[in-house]
């Protein structure tokens, strides 16, 4: 059976990065965080939680008096990773807490690593507190560990995951986030723009808006309003972009009413940027995969969203070789490609996942066969994005600046780029004095297949 490797799967968050140093006799623990940005939030809160409570962080095996592993269960090759990474855990380490999706099995964990000191599921926080407290008592000093206001954050300063709500009310064949993570939970609005300000507060320029399943945002909450705030995405995505920075919405179903966000991306408050799982344009593989079937009427909707943003950055998720693919559906989704011209797209071989329905779907394409379809996807959504960026050469963009290196090479993002998933602009003169999160002004003067270079306007 084919395992999709990290670089064939759109679903991961940037590197945790941790700059602690613990004070002498301090309790430390260790963190290996695995997945997806909704995975890297329920790190930071964990990680929250203990240095609150008086704990340091590690990013190193040796320094830690215990690890904690936060798993993705995801796909197969995602399983793989992370039962690598806790066996990589006991191995440098030796006592090992587990978490996250994977942790919705334990019976699959404790069978490849019965040496692991607890396992528990995803966003149960109060477990996990209860099983480092078991291994590593704390030991506070209230007048040496002290918390920032923004908590812990494993991402760099200037942008931060925005977790608006948890859980997913889809029933697609492929996935079993539901049955992981239950079913929609929507945080209340309030509380989401009091986190987005104390992030903004702190330096953050950029909030990355994610959830299972954005658009549907305070669908369970009935929409209502408290202290101020409606709980609907259009109305979080307004009062977000009230704050001053950049708001990038990512995890977009394509419901009707996400045509209300792209005036907001045409007067700026948002930006012009939708991350949408299309996952394929046939409409006979859609309902096997038991999604939304009208991949026609989606042209349409992305040309209308064009018509009033036409600079919106259109990112998108596709799987090939589903059960039953034949080579005409998968044609059509190469020609709907052609057609809908996504600006940035990320593409799945595949795999079945213990408990998901298609495994028992007739039609298993060969492993070739998905090899050879991968190749041909990427290859037509390369030529679609390498033209677009040859487009970009001559104008002026709005980039943020993410990392300034030795040698004295900007990387930057512009609007369209979400960090780690997509392109880059790379400036490698006059960048003296930039530093991370700055916002400033570029003219392209090159283009490659997904990144550009320029130089400051």
């Amino acid at each position: 059976m084919v395992t999709n490797p990290p670089q064939l799967r759109p679903d991961l968050a940037p590197r945790a990065r941790i700059a602690d140093i613990p004070r002498p006799g301090q309790p430390t623990i260790g963190m290996v965080s695995l997945g997806c940005p909704k995975a890297l939030v329920d790190s930071e809160r964990i990680l929250t939680r203990l240095r609150a409570e008086g704990y340091a962080i590690s990013s190193d095996y040796a320094g830690a008096d215990a690890v904690i592993v936060n798993t993705c269960g995801f796909l197969d090759s995602a399983k793989a990773e992370s039962l690598e990474a806790i066996g990589e855990a006991l191995k440098e380490n030796g006592r090992v807490i587990v978490t996250g999706c994977l942790g919705a099995e334990p019976g699959y964990i404790t069978g490849a690593h019965p040496t692991v000191l607890a396992v528990t599921g995803p966003h149960q926080y109060e477990q996990v507190l209860d099983a480092v407290h078991a291994a590593v008592p704390p030991d506070p000093d209230p007048f040496v560990d002290l918390l920032p206001a923004s908590g812990v954050r494993l991402t760099p300063r200037h942008y931060s995951y925005l977790k608006i709500s948890e859980g997913c009310n889809h029933a697609c064949r492929f996935c079993i986030i539901p049955d992981m993570r239950g079913r929609l939970v929507s945080r209340p609005a309030h509380a989401v723009i009091r986190e987005a300000e104390k992030l903004v507060e702190a330096g953050v320029r950029e909030l990355l808006v994610i959830s299972q399943d954005t658009s549907a945002y305070g669908l369970d909450l009935k929409h209502a309003t408290d202290k101020g705030h409606r709980a609907h995405i259009t109305d979080l995505a307004r009062d977000l972009g009230s704050l001053g920075a950049w708001v990038r919405l990512h995890y977009v179903y394509p419901y009707p009413h996400v045509r209300e966000l792209i005036p907001l991306m045409a007067e700026g408050l948002i930006l012009p940027y939708l991350d949408i799982p299309f996952q394929h344009a046939h409409p006979d593989t859609l309902k096997r995969m038991a999604r939304p079937a009208a991949a026609a009427r989606t042209l349409d909707e992305i040309a209308a969203w064009r018509g009033i943003c036409p600079d919106i950055a259109i990112r998108s998720t596709f799987i090939v070789g589903f059960p039953g693919e034949t080579e005409a559906e998968f044609q059509t989704l190469l020609d709907w490609l052609d057609e809908a011209q996504l600006d940035r797209v990320g593409c799945f071989q595949y795999e079945n996942v213990a408990g998901a329905r298609s495994n028992a779907l007739p039609g298993h394409v060969p492993d070739e066969v998905k090899q050879d379809r991968w190749h041909r996807f990427m290859e037509k959504a390369q030529g679609i994005s390498e033209a677009k960026l040859a487009a970009k050469v001559g104008q002026r963009l709005q980039v943020i600046v993410d990392e300034v290196d030795a040698d004295g090479i900007a990387t930057c993002r512009t609007k369209a780029d979400a960090p780690e998933i997509d392109g880059c602009l790379f400036i490698d003169e006059g960048t003296e004095g930039l530093a991370p999160g700055d916002i400033l002004t570029v003219e392209v003067d090159e283009a490659a297949d997904y990144d550009l270079w320029g130089q400051l306007a």
